[in-house]
């Protein structure tokens, strides 16, 4: 990556397969950035003249907030793997816009020394409760596409059952870049969603794009929630306590 940041767009597609079948498929932009640059690239130092309405907040993301998120990061995966990334780490997500944050899903690509990935976390946090969970993808050497299955941890929808788990494929963030989930039910698919993007460069114009999506994405998820009520579809109550 020569850059400290890139947008990618592209479309974000869900679809429910099971009973009640639903689906649908939005545009969708996304900031790539270091994350221990990413005040450089916000703060206007990189991108010139950087919108106001854009800023990236640290409580906004995975753990402490008063340590540097790349050092959660790392804590993360090592307390999952054994192993403690010790490369650059590029975070794909929709940034704070007009006071605003919420990412269904952000993705930490973690890179060694020598710029090869590793391991992917994906942190996922639900709405309205705003609460988070973490899910670490580990790599094969020399292998360009992530896989891997993981239990269900957070209640996200209430459309969806907790007893489920989710299958990944995640593409090395390049020229394009690919993810798709499916979520099972006693190995069945149930539901899957596919992120396809294309990398641009990151520019003043581009920024100025975030705020209007960002917004729309929370949007989006009641209205959409709202069909799939008006569809009867049978509602699984969030869990008292984490899992």
């Amino acid at each position: 990556m020569s850059a400290p940041a890139y947008v990618y767009e592209g479309t974000i597609r869900h679809r429910r397969v099971a009973s009640h079948a639903h689906a649908f498929r939005h545009r969708l932009t996304l900031l790539y950035v270091d994350v221990e640059r990413v005040h450089e690239v916000l703060g206007g130092r990189l991108v010139a003249p950087s919108p106001r309405p854009i800023r990236f907040r640290r409580a906004d993301y995975l753990g402490d907030p008063a340590r540097p998120l790349a050092d959660e990061v790392r804590r993360v995966v090592e307390e999952r793997t054994g192993q403690r990334p010790d490369g650059p780490i590029r975070l794909l997500t929709l940034p704070r816009a007009l006071g605003h944050c919420f990412n269904p899903v952000s993705f930490y690509f973690c890179f060694d020394p020598d710029d090869h990935l590793g391991t992917v976390l994906a942190e996922v946090t639900n709405t309205p409760w705003g609460e988070r969970a973490a899910y670490v993808l580990r790599g094969a050497p020399g292998e360009p596409v992530l896989r891997g299955e993981t239990t269900k941890r957070l209640h996200v929808s209430p459309f969806m059952a907790m007893a489920q788990t989710y299958t990944w494929r995640v593409t090395e963030p390049g020229g394009t870049l690919l993810v798709h989930i499916e979520n099972r039910e006693r190995g069945r698919v149930v539901f899957d969603a596919t992120l396809s993007l294309r990398r641009t460069p990151i520019t003043a114009a581009a920024l100025r794009r975030f705020p209007l999506r960002t917004i729309r994405v929370t949007a989006l998820i009641y209205v959409h929630a709202l069909a799939l009520k008006l569809k009867r579809v049978p509602v699984h109550p969030k869990p008292s306590v984490a899992v």
